[in-house]
């Protein structure tokens, strides 16, 4: 295949409800999409990625302009100089330019979408997936008070989530967790995450999360941090999760080594594209490491990408895989559903989504054409 021509479509979509974390509150989905178009034996073939980069550099260095940036100064014109790109070479074309992980991953995601397209198979056959359909997570941000977590998440309870994820921070994290469970029992999977809102001179504090019988505590303390959640994790019985430190697959293997991560959280996105995901899940399978698919409240196409690598045998836990209608009135693509507590693989070529044409005009903020330099 031969990359073409790019068009970066900015969106900025209305959440149901805010969105809160440790380090910030979101009210839109702000992302930008990746159309790129490709030359191939079957003729010209469009393929989409989608950038998983917030509006801001606080979840991590890259944001939303910053991605475009660097893709039109840098990333875009490496690959239209490649006379065959195919989905596998993407990150070692890309290798010369230091960091960008999320902004590779929307590209190498595009590629994918039109390798799978001239091939006529779907992603979830393209990663050897194992099973239908995938357990339902949803992750549940900072309310304002107990009472509405209480309420929040009782919700969510009813309509059949598999597991329950809530987001935690210094001041708001044993209340809110001993009073989930006085509500609703221990029969249900609870699980926390912190987003590296600790430091180890908390280890007393967060051992009180103990008594409550979470599935896992999520980055309680920084991403640079992987010799100190190993010391954590010796002081807690709370399962360690990793999510902003593991970056890549030599990341995941140090983080096995120094018994940091009994669990790792895995988002493509994070990690410079599903290739890189797939092999952290491999090493994880092969080290007896559990693994869940983690969620950047993607568009549904994004969604259905994810659903397809969760498909996975290394898959064991629920990850944060919802309903579109858990984040989004409306969608750019089609609705992905949650039903029984567990969500659909799309089997159709390429990601088995498509997007909307009209719902892209509706939330468009600014688009950008990027061309081969003659």
């Amino acid at each position: 295949m031969k990359l073409k021509s790019i068009t970066l479509h900015q969106v900025s979509i209305p959440l149901v409800t805010p969105f809160e974390t440790s380090f910030m509150r979101e009210t839109e989905k702000d992302c930008y999409l990746v159309e790129a178009t490709f030359d191939t034996p079957k003729g010209e073939i469009t393929g989409w990625g989608e950038s998983v980069a917030m509006i801001s550099p606080l979840y991590s260095s890259e944001y939303v302009a910053s991605g475009i940036d660097v893709t039109k100064r840098w990333l875009a014109p490496i690959l239209f100089d490649v006379d065959d790109l195919t989905a596998e070479t993407v990150s070692w074309h890309l290798r010369h330019v230091i960091g960008h992980p999320m902004a590779k991953s929307a590209l190498e995601m595009a590629v994918i979408e039109a390798q799978l397209k001239l091939n006529d198979q779907s992603f979830k056959s393209y990663l050897g997936g194992v099973v239908d359909s995938v357990p339902s997570g949803v992750s549940v941000g900072i309310q304002d008070s107990v009472e509405e977590t209480v309420k929040v998440i009782g919700g969510y309870l009813e309509e059949g989530y598999a597991r329950i994820k809530l987001k935690i921070k210094p001041g708001k994290d044993i209340a809110p967790i001993a009073a989930v469970r006085k509500a609703f029992g221990d029969d249900f999977g609870f699980q926390v995450d912190a987003n590296a809102a600790y430091t180890l001179v908390d280890a007393s504090h967060l051992r009180r999360l103990d008594e409550y019988g979470l599935l896992l505590i999520e980055q309680p303390l920084g991403e640079a941090d992987i010799r100190q959640h190993g010391e954590l994790a010796k002081r807690m019985e709370t399962p360690m999760c990793l999510d902003e430190s593991i970056d890549s697959a030599e990341a995941a293997a140090d983080a096995i080594s120094m018994g940091a991560a009994a669990v790792i959280n895995i988002k493509p996105g994070r990690v410079g594209g599903f290739i890189e995901a797939k092999k952290i899940h491999d090493l994880c399978s092969a080290h007896g490491v559990a693994v869940w698919h983690g969620g950047m409240v993607e568009t549904g196409l994004g969604r259905a990408a994810n659903a397809a690598l969760a498909s996975l045998p290394g898959f064991t836990l629920p990850g944060d895989i919802s309903g579109s209608n858990r984040f989004f009135h409306e969608d750019i693509t089609e609705e992905i559903v949650m039903y029984d507590g567990k969500v659909d693989v799309p089997t159709g070529v390429g990601f088995g989504v498509s997007i909307d044409p009209a719902k892209l005009e509706k939330f468009r903020t600014d688009s950008v054409e990027i061309l081969p330099q003659s």
